[in-house]
């Protein structure tokens, strides 16, 4: 193993840790990752805009204050590399979301979530890609193209937040910053075989995102990190957290304690084993009895149950985002509402700016729009279901519930089924803390994983659970196209 694999192997945390003791410069950590993004990046297409000059030039300076400077004086994450997903300003880089009126946009400053991390100490080495507008599971857009899968680059990645699941996944970042409205984190993380934060609603200002969520949507979509190494998942969100005076919904309520000092033994865990409607692939099902098995083992409390209302979290989360923020037709045209039917007809004859995706998207807004008292229903329905998830689950337990319908898909194959990722969607409506975590490859070397959720505020339950299955399934696995 040379010297680079072992950096590749190991959390921001403790890259943090050997840069501050001076057994590890900035620059080294960071000449390090940039040489993974150079390798791997032609072949996937993750890091759409790199930063490597600024990057070299501040670990050069990270470095210097490391010998100016006690150890105990510099930020946490001092001189550790990262990345940023392209919807977030970062200062000097490309923030178009990619949308293709959007091009030649240049942030000016950074984004909050960013700005705290930039603060901690990190040093971003580049933004990667995103689904157009950041609303579909697969990171295709016609700014910058498809990202693939490291484990096989005939797969998706997931979306939105697609291209920072695939460069951490590739171990070419140990940490980033994505964001997540529908499982725009956590399907990615998923895909890419990392794990991945979905905070309670509110708790991370979203501010200096495009598009940026408004109304009830604000707290439906959340800013949070996707991490090779679950030990980074709370300290990254810790720095992120709290409100900026800017962003709306954002809330001071929930208190973040560490995962390291809460017993597990005895914790109730509820185990949903599917949605009751969309099959769940074998695969996964043995993963996840796998992860009761193990829980058990551990000593905790571990019982079935079945919401039935979560059979309908397309029907909920898809009239929550309706009846909140600006229309996607508006988001689409820039400003300008898109006719879903006349961009369909310019795709067919090869000239529309936009992804297919994103029309339906258009198409099928405005039909659930069109039907207000069916939306009303389902929007009293998600408040009805997180009722029962109070009384069923309760504040001091956590649940397992499948992160997709089957590991990733071949590219386009979503188009086909384009229901699946309901299993993350739901979750966001009922603004519910959920952790992505790994469970090693299946038998065709393909990630597999499971969703660790709480009711609202529990997200160091989540994150401890995730700590514990790391401990007995592996974590994060090194791809054969990083080494």
């Amino acid at each position: 193993m040379s010297a680079d694999d072992e950096l590749y192997y190991l959390s921001a945390t403790e890259l943090a840790r050997r840069i501050r003791s001076k057994r590890l410069t900035s620059r080294q950590a960071v000449d390090a990752h940039i040489r993974a993004v150079e390798r791997v990046n032609p072949v996937l297409n993750a890091v759409v805009r790199d930063r490597f000059a600024s990057a070299r030039s501040e670990a050069d300076a990270a470095d210097a204050r490391t010998r100016d400077v006690h150890a105990d004086d510099l930020p946490a994450f001092h001189g550790v590399p990262c990345t940023i997903k392209e919807s977030f300003a970062l200062t000097g880089m490309p923030n178009t979301s990619g949308l293709v009126a959007r091009t030649g946009i240049t942030a000016t400053e950074d984004a909050t979530a960013v700005a705290r991390m930039r603060a901690a100490g990190f040093i971003p080495i580049g933004v990667t890609n995103t689904s157009e507008l950041c609303m579909w599971m697969e990171s295709d857009n016609k700014v910058y193209g498809r990202t693939n899968n490291p484990y096989d680059p005939s797969r998706i990645v997931g979306g939105s937040s697609g291209g920072e699941g695939a460069i951490v996944g590739a171990g070419a970042s140990p940490i980033g910053v994505g964001s997540d409205v529908g499982g725009s984190i956590r399907m990615p993380a998923f895909f890419n075989g990392v794990f991945g934060h979905k905070c309670t609603g509110g708790l991370v200002p979203n501010t200096g995102q495009y598009p940026l969520a408004t109304g009830a949507s604000a707290r439906y979509c959340v800013t949070g990190p996707i991490a090779r190494r679950a030990e980074d998942l709370f300290p990254s969100l810790s720095l992120m957290a709290g409100p900026d005076g800017f962003c709306e919904g954002a809330t001071s309520a929930v208190r973040l304690v560490d995962p390291g000092s809460i017993d597990l033994r005895g914790l109730e865990v509820v185990n949903i084993p599917d949605d009751g409607r969309i099959p769940v692939s074998g695969a996964l099902r043995e993963a996840q009895a796998r992860v009761v098995t193990r829980l058990r083992g551990r000593g905790m409390r571990v019982r079935d149950y079945r919401p039935k209302l979560l059979r309908h979290g397309l029907e909920m989360w898809s009239a929550c985002l309706s009846t909140s923020g600006q229309p996607y037709a508006d988001l689409l045209g820039d400003g300008t509402p898109v006719d879903g039917l006349a961009a369909l007809g310019e795709f067919v004859r090869g000239r529309s700016p936009f992804t297919l995706p994103s029309i339906a998207l258009v198409i099928l807004e405005g039909l659930v729009k069109s039907m207000d008292e069916g939306n009303a229903r389902f929007v009293a329905m998600k408040d009805e279901l997180y009722a029962e998830l109070e009384r069923e689950i309760g504040p001091d337990a956590v649940f397992l519930y499948p992160s997709h319908s089957w590991t990733a898909p071949r590219h386009r194959v979503p188009l086909l089924v384009p229901v699946l990722w309901t299993y993350t969607a739901a979750l966001n409506v009922l603004e519910v803390p959920v952790t992505q975590v790994p469970l090693g490859l299946d038998d065709d070397g393909i990630p597999l994983g499971i969703q660790v959720g709480a009711l609202r505020g529990g997200d160091s339950r989540t994150i401890a659970v995730a700590l514990e299955l790391e401990r007995a399934f592996g974590g994060w696995v090194r791809p054969a196209l990083s080494s």
